[in-house]
């Protein structure tokens, strides 16, 4: 004789399910992480703003003892503008010529990275040395990313 099975708890519940993982093209790895560096560089010298004396500093029309003239505007401007043009590279260029320059481009911004820091206060240690941790991680994970970029196998006749 059988007996009733309970309506409330099945005997084998179903298998959890497994979240989808597809594998993340090489360029959208690429652009997500140029991305989150210029949020990052951006935030930086934004909240560097509110160290005392910064603001009466870039009145006086210097900047960590630069003279803020058209030089160092320019310097400025291509040190920010190189890492966003490598968000749209990252996604159009072919994938021979996007590896390489994400491998060069990446190495050179690490040294800039860290020049950024040169001549803060220690009082602010805490603030530079998080931001530029932060930012040599994401260029570490450009430079993986782009160094191990899969290959393709070449077709067998």
């Amino acid at each position: 004789m059988r007996t009733p099975r309970s309506r409330t708890a099945p005997e084998n519940p179903p298998p959890r399910s497994t979240l989808e993982d597809p594998r993340m093209p090489v360029r959208a790895k690429l652009a997500a992480a140029w991305t989150s560096f210029m949020f990052l560089y951006i935030y930086v010298d934004y909240l560097a703003l509110y160290k005392p004396g910064f603001i009466d500093d870039l009145l006086a029309g210097t900047v960590h003892e630069f003279d803020t003239g058209p030089t160092f505007v320019a310097v400025a401007l291509t040190l920010m503008a190189v890492p966003i043009l490598m968000i749209l590279l990252s996604v159009t260029l072919p994938a021979r010529v996007n590896r390489g320059i994400n491998l060069v481009v990446a190495a050179l911004y690490i040294p800039v990275s860290l020049f950024n820091a040169a001549g803060e206060s220690w009082t602010y240690s805490y603030f530079y040395g998080l931001s530029i941790g932060l930012e040599v991680l994401l260029l570490a994970f450009i430079l993986r990313s782009a160094w191990t970029w899969p290959r393709r196998r070449p077709q067998q006749a």
